[in-house]
């Protein structure tokens, strides 16, 4: 006799290590939920298909924000609805991976319809996991876009009214709409005969992906007997007798038999014309001579909207490119342009970069009291605070961590224009740092100085800057 045993799939761990608690062998999820259903079945598949090593899950705001503890796969956490963009980045940076967006209703329907409409209709190369439970099941149950008329919610305690919330959106048939998608299909997670179903539907989507036909989405009916407030069994039973009127189950889409264009070629060069960036004008060419050197800088540069913080950071990173580094540079300001709080995260190396974010500097370059106190904790052993003591007094470092007290906005006051604070920072930066030389930062700042008539005047506060740091060492 022959035995067909069912194992936890190896592309989930046997104890979930990643999840908070003591019991690390249960889900977050509530009972009833099919999201438990859905990540055996997600798991199970990986092992068929042997593309667990390549697996890329991404999971946005909602109740599988967590979906990271359960699968031993790479994983990125992303902002609510944008799972889709996130997607089509790492797919794009990694194009023999296999990139899955696990989505509910709410962060798909909702904040994130721009986001799948725009990927399925580019066709980008990936498979999208819709979860519908026609509720917000993380927040409290408020109504989604996929709520059904009349259906009771948080949000909507007489029901829902088309009148004034509109019909629930059909994800499927919405999507059927455009050209491009390769597979589409509504599922639903009830009864063993479903369930069987919705594994094959998944299987298919992923092997689609895996075979690089294009973009998939896989629509699972589930159910939330929290959010309905209903016992698991009842629960099922609604989507029986309530969802499937409104949700048909079925393919609405199947172009994997049909032929395909050629695809496109795109050489380098071409881009690089289009981009402006084979110009022999000579200005902006990288200055190969340290290129040798290793280099891993990690700045944050952080002060008051109106003091040039971002404009500093860019033109860091616009000249760490001329020197030939790898550079990124990635802002963060308040809703206030000017006055409000801004910081910009700068990262220069002589290999690949990993991740735009510093949580850890090495540098900080402090404008204001506010960004010293917050991020001067931060800053890792060895590392440099600079900061501008025109504004910040009686502060101090941490021990194991360097300290410039620079009077940027004093200097800058005495050469007739306070707004050169900035550069006369970045000329203290230049001078306890060697990475980028001194005419790849002018290179940079005739960039991105639109009124050339003031270049000799931040060339003077950045050798002022420079000047400063030899009297400015605390400690």
């Amino acid at each position: 006799m022959k035995y067909k045993v069912r194992e936890k799939p190896i592309s989930m761990p046997d104890v979930f290590t990643h999840k908070p608690g003591t019991d690390q062998q249960s889900t977050h999820y509530c009972p009833g939920c099919g999201h438990g259903n859905l990540h055996k079945i997600i798991g199970e598949t990986l092992d068929e298909l042997g593309v667990r090593e390549n697996t890329i899950l991404i999971s946005p705001v909602g109740c599988s924000v967590f979906a990271y503890y359960y699968f031993d796969v790479g994983n990125i956490q992303a902002a609510h609805g944008r799972a889709p963009a996130v997607a089509t980045g790492a797919k794009r940076a990694q194009p023999h991976s296999l990139v899955i967006s696990y989505q509910g209703d709410g962060d798909l329907a909702a904040i994130g319809g721009n986001n799948i409409i725009q990927a399925a209709n580019r066709g980008e190369n990936i498979t999208v996991i819709f979860v519908n439970n026609a509720i917000y099941g993380m927040t409290g149950g408020q109504m989604a876009p996929t709520t059904l008329p009349g259906q009771h919610t948080s949000t909507t305690p007489r029901g829902r009214s088309v009148r004034n919330e509109g019909p629930p959106i059909r994800v499927c048939e919405l999507l059927a709409a455009l050209d491009t998608p390769v597979y589409l299909e509504r599922t639903a997670i009830i009864d063993p005969k479903t369930i069987g179903k919705t594994r094959r539907a998944i299987k298919k989507a992923l092997q689609i992906q895996k075979d690089g036909l294009g973009f998939s989405l896989v629509e699972i009916l589930s159910a939330c007997p929290t959010g309905w407030k209903l016992p698991p069994p009842e629960a099922r039973r609604w989507i029986e007798e309530n969802m499937l009127e409104y949700f048909p189950l079925g393919v609405y889409r199947d172009k994997t038999k049909e032929e395909r264009p050629a695809e496109e070629e795109y050489p380098i060069e071409d881009v690089a014309a289009v981009l402006g960036l084979d110009d022999d004008t000579g200005d902006v060419s990288p200055d190969r001579s340290g290129e040798g050197e290793e280099v891993h800088e990690a700045l944050k540069i952080a002060g008051f909207g109106g003091q040039g913080i971002l404009l500093l950071g860019e033109i860091i990173a616009e000249a760490g490119m001329i020197s030939g580094r790898q550079v990124t540079w990635l802002p963060s300001y308040g809703p206030e342009m000017r006055g409000g709080t801004a910081n910009c995260q700068v990262v220069l190396s002589s290999g690949r970069i990993g991740t735009p974010l510093v949580s850890r500097p090495n540098v900080l370059v402090a404008m204001n009291r506010p960004s010293f106190e917050k991020f001067a904790g931060d800053v890792t052993d060895g590392g440099a605070i600079l900061y501008d003591s025109s504004l910040i007094q009686d502060v101090s470092a941490p021990a194991a961590v360097s300290e410039f007290a620079i009077p940027a906005t004093q200097i800058a006051a005495d050469l007739g224009n306070t707004r050169v604070a900035n550069v006369v920072m970045l000329g203290a930066y230049m001078a306890i740092n060697r990475s980028m030389g001194r005419d790849a930062v002018m290179k940079s700042i005739a960039i991105h100085i639109r009124k050339k008539d003031l270049l000799p005047l931040n060339e003077k506060a950045l050798h002022k800057g420079m000047e400063a740091v030899k009297s400015a060492a605390v400690g």
